[in-house]
């Protein structure tokens, strides 16, 4: 079995180690194999989406809206990442808390439908994900990245947001239209 799977503090969101095999080559590494994932992420994955991000770059905290959410299966291929989940799911638990992992090559986060997704390159980094959802312009969404009521801790100081990035609203004042006990994917 080339994957271990493990729950985070919020146990819809799930952490990925992916196994190396090493020669005198390299290495080789299955990133995804739908028998081994089904179990624990039953969800079918429709986009794949790559993104080069410099050190202390921020992206998110996104998410598209209801009818149209996505869930995101989330690596690097070079570089690292804080990737963050947050939950907006009204009545959950965990409504409106946060999770985060380092994620390196070889580990995955996988951050359901209902969560805003987003992460800062704690160095140059290449990033790549799967979605459950083609990405839909008109349910595109997000809130802000440093939300004091959501309270992210993002380890670089200096940070680089996009202009769209800077301009989404807190929680409190978002469109998240999600609920408790919906379809994850």
């Amino acid at each position: 079995m080339p994957f271990n799977f493990g729950r985070k503090e919020i146990p819809e969101v799930v952490l990925v180690q992916g196994k190396q095999f090493h020669d005198e080559r390299g290495f080789f590494q299955e990133l995804y194999k739908e028998s081994e994932f089904r179990e624990h992420i039953p969800c079918r994955f429709v986009q794949m989406n790559h993104s080069f991000s410099r050190r202390g770059v921020v992206r998110g905290l996104h998410f598209q809206l209801m009818p149209r959410p996505q869930g995101k299966l989330v690596t690097v291929i070079s570089g690292r990442i804080l990737d963050v989940a947050v939950d907006l799911r009204r009545g959950s638990p965990s409504y409106g808390k946060w999770v985060s992992e380092e994620l390196v090559p070889g580990k995955f986060l996988w951050v359901p439908s209902g969560f805003a997704h987003g992460f800062q390159a704690l160095e140059d980094s290449h990033v790549i994900y799967l979605v459950t959802r083609e990405f839909s312009p008109e349910h595109d969404s997000g809130i802000a990245w440093n939300d004091p009521d959501v309270g992210v801790r993002w380890p670089l100081n200096e940070v680089i947001v996009s202009e769209k990035d800077r301009k989404l609203p807190r929680l409190r004042e978002s469109r998240a239209n999600f609920e408790y006990g919906m379809d994850l994917c």
